[in-house]
C-alpha cells in the first residue's frame, strides 16, 4: 500500500512539473485538447512499483514534454495488455510523435471531453 502513495505522489508531481515547463516554454498560449489514446501491448505492460517503476513512468513525462504532451492518467486492462490512456495535447500528430519517442505503440488517437453523472446537477 505505502508503494502505491508513494508512486501516486511521485506521479502527481512529475504532473505538475510538467504543466509548469509547458507554460514556461514557449511564452506563447498552445490551446490544448484532451485524448484517449489506445494501446495494446501483445506481451503485456510491466511496470514494476519501484524506483526503476517510477524512472520509467518520469522518462515518458519527460520525452512527452518536447511535444507539449502530457500524459494525465491510464487505465490498464487486468491482463495487461491494453492500456486506455488520457492525454492532454495540442494534436494529434503530437501525441503519435510523443509515442514514438518513447517507443510506445498507439493504435487509436480519439479527441474527447468530460461526461460525468453531476454534470446536470
Amino acid at each position: 500500500m505505502k508503494k502505491h502513495f508513494v508512486f501516486a505522489v511521485v506521479f502527481g508531481l512529475v504532473f505538475l512539473l510538467t504543466v509548469n515547463i509547458h507554460s514556461q516554454d514557449t511564452g506563447k498560449k498552445v490551446k490544448m485538447k484532451r485524448f484517449l489514446v489506445e494501446r495494446t501491448f501483445p506481451e503485456g505492460l510491466i511496470i514494476p512499483i519501484n524506483e526503476e517503476g517510477s524512472e520509467i513512468c518520469l522518462n515518458v513525462v519527460s520525452t512527452n514534454a518536447e511535444d507539449q504532451v502530457t500524459w494525465v492518467h491510464s487505465y490498464v486492462t487486468t491482463d495487461k495488455k491494453k492500456t486506455f490512456c488520457i492525454y492532454d495535447a495540442p494534436s494529434p500528430e503530437a501525441i503519435m510523435k510523443a509515442g514514438k519517442n518513447n517507443k510506445l505503440p498507439v493504435d487509436r488517437i480519439t479527441e474527447v471531453s468530460v461526461l460525468d453523472p453531476y454534470f446536470y446537477k
